[in-house]
């Protein structure tokens, strides 16, 4: 064999080598999101935006030779359904690693499946407790709602509204934000006049409004997520009720607005900042990501990429970087998510760590209110 038909050979053994790695290697993630079902103005932006980032990662060839894979189901937010289907993810599809799911229910019944076979979990959700106690597979991007809270009391106690109404949902995110509604009031000097819960099927609180209204608080807070938030805002202004109202993230995007219409305006929430990315300042450490995103959930979904999309995103980039740094199994990948420092993505700049498995501080947060039927940042 001459040294050119030599060299050739080489050359075409080394790249069907390389090919057939590439192909057969790729590093498969699972994704738990409620695209279907009340919780779909969750899931929906959280499938579409964990789609986006993975292809256009495998476009720019994959990570260190590697593809992503990105297996998703539709938990349809039932908590059964979330169990079944995180085990099919590890037993018949052998994933490495799952994003999702989209609620704190669904995801503290899908923590034990991840913990017994030791496969990280990424949560889109916000209860505290997913992360706190941590536990050694359990990771989140939604800021926590103890966050939230704080964000919200800091600014009550600046306004001197200190006799506050609370209005929660009988579900996983209400039960994790009226906790710390309660466990946080004395701290701000908030005293909490009527506490009270809504299911997550009502369609009408006027009685519990009208209980409220009699506790003349300063400020009622509602801590839920879509429907029931805007059918309580729209209760709130039928009965004339004038305390302000305060909304938790859980309503953190256009579809809170749409759904309440006029009644969402002068409301005001803590949210992530990507809904406001385009009124931050250039020093801000998130806005190229924030802009980044925001541009091509547009470009690909032809509407605007929300804070609930972004978990998703960050899940994604998060794992990205934990293969960059040369994780390729789900143990490996566990490890170099909790190495994690100063990553600015969409919910904030995350640091994990073996004592904080969710990341974020205070900052992730910004005040917004709504005005004209769009979001304003609280100065």
């Amino acid at each position: 064999m001459n040294v050119t038909v030599k060299h050739f050979v080489i050359a075409v053994i080394t790249l069907l080598f390389s090919t057939n790695v590439f192909a057969a290697a790729p590093i498969k993630i699972g994704g738990l999101f409620a695209v279907t079902g009340p919780a779909a103005f969750l899931g929906e932006p959280e499938r579409n935006s964990a789609k986006m980032v993975v292809d256009e990662i495998n476009k720019a060839g994959g990570v260190k030779g590697h593809k992503l894979e990105l297996i998703i189901y539709d938990t349809s937010g039932d908590a059964t359904k979330a169990v079944q289907l995180a085990t099919k993810l590890i037993k018949d599809d052998k994933v490495v690693a799952i994003i999702g799911p989209s609620t704190t229910g669904e995801t503290m019944a899908v923590i034990p499946v991840a913990e017994k076979e030791q496969v990280p979990l990424i949560s889109c959700s916000a209860g505290s407790k997913i992360s706190d106690p941590v536990k050694k597979w359990i990771f989140k991007t939604a800021q926590n709602d103890s966050l939230a809270v704080g964000r919200i009391f800091e600014y009550l106690q600046k306004a001197k509204q200190t006799n506050v109404s609370i209005l929660t949902v009988s579900d996983g995110f209400g039960a994790s934000g009226r906790e710390q509604l309660k466990s946080q009031a004395s701290k701000y000097g908030i005293t909490i006049v009527s506490d009270d819960t809504y299911g997550p099927k009502d369609t009408d609180m006027t009685a519990q409004l009208t209980k409220i209204r009699g506790s003349h608080p300063q400020a009622i807070i509602c801590w839920g997520t879509n429907p029931g938030p805007a059918v309580i805002a729209k209760n709130v202004r039928q009965l004339g009720i004038k305390s302000p109202l305060f909304m938790s993230h859980g309503v953190s995007s256009k579809k809170f607005i749409e759904l309440a219409g006029d009644a969402a305006e002068g409301i005001k929430l803590p949210s992530g900042k990507v809904v406001v990315a385009d009124m931050l300042p250039g020093t801000d450490k998130q806005k190229k990501s924030l802009m980044s995103f925001v541009k091509d959930y547009q470009k690909h979904y032809k509407a605007e990429g929300d804070h609930f999309g972004g978990h998703a995103w960050d899940a994604v980039m998060l794992i990205k970087s934990a293969v960059e740094n040369g994780a390729d199994s789900a143990a490996s990948i566990r490890d170099q998510l909790e190495k994690t420092k100063g990553f600015a993505g969409i919910g904030g700049s995350f640091t994990y760590s073996a004592l904080d498995h969710a990341g974020l501080g205070k900052d992730a947060f910004v005040l917004v209110e709504i005005k004209n039927k769009d979001w304003a940042i609280v100065k």
